[in-house]
């Protein structure tokens, strides 16, 4: 009788563990990377990359090799991300545009906002938002609620890559400082402290790495990895541009400089100039370097998880704002509509979710990651969102996902990015289309035959029919 008792007391207590586990919030950690392309050993993006720890998270958990974000320059992507509303909806195009000066966006939820209404305790460090954050989305931020990271420290002189400087952040060089001096750093060391203290409530706590965003100001010991000559250049066509229409080249060439105080410089754009100087591979080197200081201030805050009381409660998400050109279309910075300035990182690893070194090879959009979370955590979906929660991918990386991405730059120029196909069109109506099982590298335009108009017409009904006009700028950069 005594053991039949005890056995009934057992299992009341099991299941009462199990009830309460069941209803434990999970945490949240979410990771950004600034300016990030898909030059990470996973992607195999570029043979030198030296990125053990993006390699490594991506060895636990699912990654998404077909990521990509609703703009191709940091504001409106970042702005999208964590509304879960496109640019064509809101109205926020460039960089110069705070989200909440959008009519749509102005009592908008935000991602971490919608965290904290619903009993998280929400914390961030670092570039999540663009430049300034969004106060009311935050119970703290570091170091303040005026600066949202430490500053790098100064280069001796500039410019430091030997060209003529025409903007302050199209530079690079090597600092003879200690990566500890690296604002990054210290945004890992202070995230990595929360890891580390008890919280009352779950969490949702931010963290922003802005490199490998320009300029490449970065220790030496980073250079080091990279000897300049087992740099590989990225794979170039020089007829590339010839079959593009007139706003992609502009595109291209966005960055048009001219030295006036140099006798005889030509108008050109950042590819051009840099040819000129031969500073290809001493750029692609420094970039290089740049990430790598990345994926070590990643890798220091996954330790602290894996070391602290929560690693087994907290979902970690992983993305990267956009893609980056170094040469390819001719073509430096981001803010086209091709695969080199739209291609974004992004994991997911979620405890009892997600199977270890999974990938999903389906199209889709950073604007997922919103409700995707709020499915994984068990809050209420918001009815406003556009993207798609990816938590059916998440159980079954095998299950077909054809939801194709349309990703926005500035009014009206959209790519649509199936599984095959990239469809462009811009604002003048002019078009693009690539077939990536034959072209991976965007070289060959097929707009203009006729063999493919079912596939443009079929990617056209997926562009948007309305487009938000241009919201107020302001002085954000």
């Amino acid at each position: 009788m005594q053991m039949k008792q005890l056995t009934i007391i057992v299992f009341i207590l099991c299941s009462t563990q199990a009830v309460l586990g069941q209803n434990e919030k999970l945490n949240v950690l979410f990771i950004a990377v600034d300016d990030l392309n898909d030059w990470v050993g996973v992607l195999n993006g570029h043979p030198n990359a030296i990125t053990p720890n993006i390699d490594g998270l991506a060895g636990q958990s699912t990654l998404f090799t077909m990521a990509y974000p609703a703009a191709p320059l940091c504001n409106p992507s970042r702005s999208a991300l964590l509304t879960g509303i496109h640019p064509f909806t809101s109205g926020v195009y460039d960089n110069k545009q705070p989200l909440r000066n959008s009519e749509v966006l102005k009592e908008a939820h935000t991602l971490p906002e919608y965290f904290r209404k619903n009993g998280y305790k929400t914390m961030g460090s670092g570039k999540v938002f663009h430049y300034r954050h969004d106060t009311v989305s935050w119970d703290y931020y570091w170091p303040s609620n005026e600066q949202i990271r430490p500053e790098d420290p100064a280069p001796p002189e500039v410019p430091m890559h030997g060209m003529p400087m025409h903007d302050r952040f199209f530079d690079w060089g090597a600092l003879d400082v200690e990566p500890s001096e690296m604002g990054d750093w210290k945004v890992a060391d202070w995230v990595s402290n929360q890891l580390n203290i008890d919280h009352e409530k779950p969490f949702f706590l931010a963290c922003g790495f802005y490199k490998p965003h320009l300029p490449w100001y970065i220790p030496k010991s980073y250079f080091d990895r990279y000897p300049l000559d087992e740099i590989r250049l990225p794979e170039v066509n020089k007829n590339d541009l010839d079959d593009v229409p007139a706003a992609g080249r502009g595109m291209a060439k966005l960055k048009i400089l001219k030295d006036d105080n140099i006798p005889g410089d030509s108008v050109e754009g950042d590819h051009a100039r840099v040819l000129r100087y031969d500073k290809w591979k001493e750029g692609v080197q420094a970039y290089l370097a740049a990430l790598t200081l990345a994926d070590e201030c990643l890798g220091r805050v996954l330790d602290a998880l894996e070391n602290s009381k929560y690693k087994n409660n907290t979902i970690v998400v992983l993305w990267s704002d956009h893609g980056w050109h170094l040469g390819e279309k001719r073509h430096w910075r981001k803010a086209t509509l091709w695969e080199e300035s739209t291609r974004s990182l992004l994991m997911f690893k979620v405890p009892g979710v997600t199977q270890a070194g999974s990938k999903v090879d389906w199209p889709v959009s950073l604007i997922d990651i919103y409700p995707t979370l709020l499915d994984l955590t068990r809050l209420p979906q918001k009815n406003d969102l556009e993207g798609s929660s990816l938590h059916p991918l998440l159980k079954d990386p095998s299950r077909e996902w054809d939801k194709p991405v349309v990703t926005t730059y500035r009014y009206k120029n959209h790519s649509v990015r199936s599984k095959r196909y990239r469809y462009i069109r811009y604002a003048d109506g002019t078009e693009e289309l690539y077939d990536h099982a034959v072209d991976p590298l965007e070289w060959i335009n097929l707009a203009g035959q006729s063999l493919y108009d079912p596939i443009k017409a079929e990617l056209t009904q997926l562009l948007p029919e309305t487009n938000a006009p241009y919201i107020p700028n302001d002085s954000v950069k």
